[in-house]
């Protein structure tokens, strides 16, 4: 189901093309643009706010706004409605609203292209030290977060639980952003979290500053049963030190995070859009090192749909070899 409520800035500009200053001429009004990220407490809205920056910076006749949403579900359907004009969103997700699966069976999102993949998000199962959970199987029966309504992480929840036997009868699921996720673990209203995220996130970090955390790790049964359910996850490495007493590497699933648009953004604007970010990635770097994997490389090896017309002009402008799959 889609977000009916948000409104970005374009649509709070309304049809004006001009503002009045004075009694002067009319000064022509930059283009609004919505980047759809995610709730506070995660890395979607540093880096949206990040990617917004460039944009008004490097971008004429632009100005960009990073806007919170419930994340990646949500912002699908805000590409879809033209109520935002960019969106970030998980790899799984992003390729079941262009498909028509999963969560969009129904309504195939053909209109989804992307720009690029930003980083990998790892999954995090989180619980308080002395909960008596340290395996999955140990969530049975508990209070579990498992993502904001219109998440990526529900979605990732969704898949890890059900290719490991466990459904949501089997625990008192709670639908919860990260900040509400880290706080109702810090109250003890919730057992246990799910967050489906770059590192580091602000939510745990300053969960572990005032709580003892513990970091659930999948055994290799649980982790091969996840990646043959959903074929975007992929191994990788929490590495310790990550979070306050958290001091242990950790190995846990990893899943892309891509940018997308809709098909209808003319190609020049899609063009300038990927060629500020790319080359000024320093200044998002700023915001959030999660800016780091954000390569042409980690785009053309882990985005799940076609790339934009705009961005398949600049990757071959560089001299990067564009995979047919990547091709509307």
């Amino acid at each position: 189901m889609f977000y009916k409520g948000f409104r970005g800035p374009k649509a709070l500009i309304g049809a004006a093309a001009v503002i009045a200053v004075g009694f002067g001429t009319p000064l022509l009004a930059q283009d609004q643009l919505s980047i759809a990220t995610g709730g506070t407490g995660g890395v979607y809205y540093p880096m949206g706010g990040g990617l917004a920056e460039v944009i008004n910076t490097h971008v004429k006749g632009y100005s960009a706004t990073a806007e919170v949403t419930g994340a990646s579900v949500e912002n699908m359907g805000l590409i879809a409605t033209g109520d935002a004009d960019l969106a970030i969103g998980l790899a799984d997700t992003v390729a079941q609203a262009y498909g028509g699966t999963g969560r969009f069976d129904g309504q195939q999102l053909s209109m989804v292209r992307s720009l690029g993949s930003l980083y990998a998000n790892m999954i995090h199962i989180v619980a308080l030290e002395g909960s008596g959970i340290t395996t999955l199987d140990d969530l049975r029966g508990k209070r579990v977060s498992i993502g904001a309504p219109g998440s990526g992480t529900e979605v990732n929840t969704a898949a890890i639980l059900e290719a490991n036997g466990i459904t949501y009868d089997d625990i008192d699921e709670q639908r919860l952003n990260f900040n509400e996720t880290a706080d109702a673990l810090a109250n003890g209203d919730i057992d246990a979290g799910f967050w489906s995220v770059g590192t580091p996130t602000s939510s745990i970090l300053n969960l572990a500053t005032t709580q003892n955390i513990t970091i659930i790790a999948l055994n290799e049964a649980q982790l091969a049963a996840a990646m043959a359910a959903d074929a975007t996850f992929a191994l990788t490495t929490l590495p310790g030190g990550t979070y306050t007493g958290v001091a242990e590497d950790i190995t846990v699933l990893g899943i892309p995070n891509v940018l997308t648009v809709s098909s209808e953004m003319s190609d020049d604007l899609a063009y300038a859009i990927t060629r500020a970010m790319f080359e000024n990635i320093a200044d998002m770097q700023a915001v959030h090192p999660a800016a780091n994997q954000t390569t042409v490389e980690f785009t053309l090896a882990a985005t799940p749909v076609p790339l934009h017309p705009g961005a398949i002009r600049y990757f071959e402008e560089i001299g990067a070899s564009v995979p047919d799959r990547l091709r509307p």
